[in-house]
């Protein structure tokens, strides 16, 4: 071996062995976690006894949504370190974020203890609380951290929050208010209304004029609360802004409120043109249809509603009932008969038959349609059955003529 052989041997044998770690952490400093993973893998390999390696390689898992693995590193890192703040901090951190609140909490706790002043581990800490069930726990510790820093917009939303869910309406709308969480105030609004208390429901649904869906909940309460005017003037500019079914169907009902019935059924109409398969929707125009006494297009709608739903008795009693008041007795008894193939027959039907059948002249058997109500109906109305006995002895008469 020449002289300058020896010499670079000898060199290559007192190199150092590479620094994982730190190669590790240049890699983090430069935001490369991914490069930054397989050599601090590598330096955890090498000593498996540095918390340092540990902790770093956590990061880097972490920084990748590796959540599993980089809470069995942070364990064991505060095996190796117990009580170390930064491990305790992002293994809560990482808890919560995985939705483990109950399994962060120990850690977080001893985090915010170790720095009670600092922002970020008390709110870690509040919202474990928070998601593990303690409400009360967690409205207590934001409203600490509000003592320290009355402009945390983060514990204000968190305090509203935790209020929230122990029902302390007013309170928790406050707090959104000071954090800046407006849309917050919607959820207390749905609370208000699981509590009944609609007013004041209302009062903050009115703070979102250019929220097309709160408008249209808006104008539901309204219409609920028989003030037509509101309604109509919420539901008109919900419809505006998004022209859906719901919107049309709520509008239609502020119309009817105002005894606007051109312009109920002018939104029924429009709102059925955009969803004709909707066989509900049909049965609603028809019902309107029909109750503004316009029979032959509400029993064009029942029949799309029947053609939808072939089996849907209450379709079929609504057309037969339409075509019969409007004497087109024909059809209308093929829509009876439909229902009795069914079996699904009711007293009613049996009424319906009954005068179709008189209409017809079919004597002896509306007779018996008309006996087989009254032995169904029971009582229940006497009107009709009032009109039927009448009607049973001039049929008995008639027939013992002839």
């Amino acid at each position: 071996m020449t002289a300058p052989g020896a010499w670079l041997f000898l060199m290559l044998l007192q190199a150092p062995a590479p620094d994982y770690l730190a190669e590790g952490l240049k890699a983090l400093e430069a935001k490369q976690p991914a490069a930054a993973e397989p050599l601090l893998r590598k330096a955890v390999e090498a000593e498996p006894g540095d918390f340092a390696a540990h902790f770093n390689l956590a990061l880097a898992l972490s920084l990748q949504n590796k959540d599993a693995e980089a809470v069995a590193e942070l364990r064991r890192t505060l095996q190796l370190k117990p009580g170390l703040y930064e491990a305790n901090l992002n293994l809560g951190i990482l808890l919560v974020r995985d939705h483990l609140p109950a399994e962060a909490l120990p850690v977080l706790k001893e985090a915010a203890e170790a720095r009670p002043k600092e922002a970020r581990p008390n709110l870690y800490y509040a919202q474990a609380l928070f998601h593990s069930g303690d409400a009360a726990g967690a409205a207590a510790r934001y409203a600490a951290l509000l003592e320290a820093d009355p402009k945390s917009a983060p514990a204000q939303v968190g305090l509203a929050r935790a209020l929230l869910r122990d029902n302390k309406l007013p309170e928790a709308a406050e707090h959104f208010r000071a954090g800046g969480a407006k849309d917050g105030l919607l959820e207390v609004a749905s609370a208000y209304e699981k509590a009944g208390m609609k007013a004041e429901a209302i009062a903050i649904y009115k703070e979102f004029p250019e929220n097309a869906a709160v408008r249209q909940r808006l104008g539901q309460l309204l219409v609920d609360n028989k003030d037509a005017a509101g309604a109509i003037a919420n539901l008109e500019a919900a419809v505006r802004a998004a022209p859906s079914t719901a919107n049309r169907l709520a509008l239609a009902d502020a119309y009817k409120l105002a005894k606007e019935n051109t312009k109920m059924l002018e939104q029924l109409q429009l709102a059925t043109a955009a969803d004709p398969n909707n066989a509900d929707l049909r049965m609603a125009y028809g019902r309107s249809l029909r109750d503004e006494h316009k029979l032959i297009p509400a029993a064009q709608q029942f029949l799309a509603a029947t053609k939808l739903q072939p089996d849907s008795v209450a379709a079929w009693n609504e057309l037969a009932s339409a075509l019969i008041v409007n004497e087109n007795y024909a059809e209308g008894l093929a829509a009876l008969d439909r229902i009795r193939a069914m079996g699904k027959e009711i007293p009613g039907d049996y009424f319906l038959r009954a005068i179709t059948l008189d209409r017809l002249k079919m004597k002896p058997q509306a007779l018996a349609a008309y006996q087989q109500f009254l032995a169904a109906d029971n009582g229940a109305h006497p009107d009709q059955e009032f009109q039927s006995r009448q009607r049973m002895r001039m049929i008995e008469n008639e027939l013992k003529k002839k």
